[in-house]
């Protein structure tokens, strides 16, 4: 089987890389080349090039650069600006995955006449009991990424593989270390990989929109304070929002940009019964969930599964927690996971 691997410069995809050849397949290396402006984070750096670069010719493999800046900015970048603008949250990797790593890097390993492509992620994939393919939880819990690859439906889950799924970050390690790679002991990454940790979040969309100050006001609208660009500023957020007449925290409830305000209030202002999840940004990894079926909510990459009901409307998903909680911003995207086996995930959609 000839698989293409996409090699980060990270430890995960260069054990990813090791295992498939360690088990006689064809392999080859490609790292993506992503961002043309500075970095110093993430996996977008030229020091990940060359440590994807050495790895391989340590496997003894054929490496590859492919360059896809130009669309990566246009897929990811321009509409995260673009999403800050209106006042919502958007996930960058998210959307990276989606639209660049599994769908054009995708397509472009079946052009040049690869059979899979492969990652790093920690993820499984398993096919239910109808035999449609699943995609499950990764085997180490602390470092599973199936919430970042939650949209991936029936067509990429067939041309995919995640060597590293079954193993934890420690074996993986430990792997690495026996074979003498030179990302055996790096670091993850961490940031976003187009946002330098001098400029930070505020610096790089500084320079491509305009921040505005805002207000802050309370829940009954009396003045509480200001901000110094509203476009920053998260549903959700408690950093930064100081805390109300009687003592507590703040949490921020709403953000509306064209008035300049930010409203805050107390922990139990912030709960939220439901999300709705814009429709059009609503996948299944195979049958869509009925309404009314149960299921487990995930808002984040590590946050905590939550129980809920899916519940189907002309305007999209709406996902109705058994207990309140703490809202999701808008952009963000929500998992589904099966309420009877929390491993296989269903199905996932952005917040509206």
């Amino acid at each position: 089987m000839r698989v293409l691997v996409a090699m980060s410069g990270g430890v995960d995809s260069s054990v990813a890389a090791s295992l498939l050849v360690e088990q006689g397949e064809e392999v080859v290396g490609a790292t993506l080349k992503l961002w043309g402006g500075p970095s110093d984070s993430g996996c977008c750096s030229v020091a990940d090039v060359e440590d994807a670069r050495r790895v391989a010719q340590q496997l003894g493999i054929e490496h590859h650069v492919f360059n896809l800046s130009e669309e990566f900015d246009r897929q990811v970048v321009t509409p995260y600006v673009g999403e800050h603008a209106r006042g919502r949250t958007p996930n960058p990797c998210i959307e990276c995955n989606r639209s660049i790593k599994f769908d054009l890097l995708l397509q472009r390993a079946g052009r040049l006449g690869f059979d899979r492509l492969a990652t790093g992620h920690h993820a499984r994939v398993g096919r239910t009991t109808t035999g449609e393919l699943q995609l499950r939880r990764g085997a180490d819990a602390a470092k599973d990424q199936s919430y970042v690859l939650s949209m991936l439906g029936q067509g990429a889950l067939a041309r995919v593989v995640f060597p590293v799924g079954d193993m934890t970050k420690g074996e993986v390690r430990a792997h690495a270390g026996r074979l003498g790679l030179r990302t055996a002991a790096k670091p993850d990454s961490q940031d976003v990989c187009f946002i330098g940790s001098a400029e930070g979040r505020q610096g790089f969309l500084a320079d491509r929109m305009a921040l505005h100050a805002g207000e802050v006001v309370d829940v009954d609208g009396r003045p509480a304070g200001t901000v110094d660009a509203v476009e920053l500023v998260t549903v959700g957020q408690r950093r930064g929002m100081g805390h109300g007449r009687d003592g507590a925290r703040r949490y921020v409830t709403d953000v509306d940009v064209s008035a300049r305000r930010v409203t805050v209030g107390n922990a139990a202002d912030a709960l939220r019964a439901h999300v709705v999840l814009h429709g059009a940004s609503v996948t299944w990894v195979d049958r869509p969930l009925a309404a009314g079926a149960r299921a487990v909510a995930q808002v984040s990459a590590h946050g905590r599964p939550v129980p809920c009901t899916v519940e189907r409307t002309d305007a999209g998903v709406t996902v109705r927690f058994d207990d309140p909680q703490r809202p999701v911003a808008p952009g963000q995207t929500v998992a589904l996971y099966d309420a009877q086996d929390p491993d296989a995930v269903r199905g996932a959609g952005i917040a509206a």
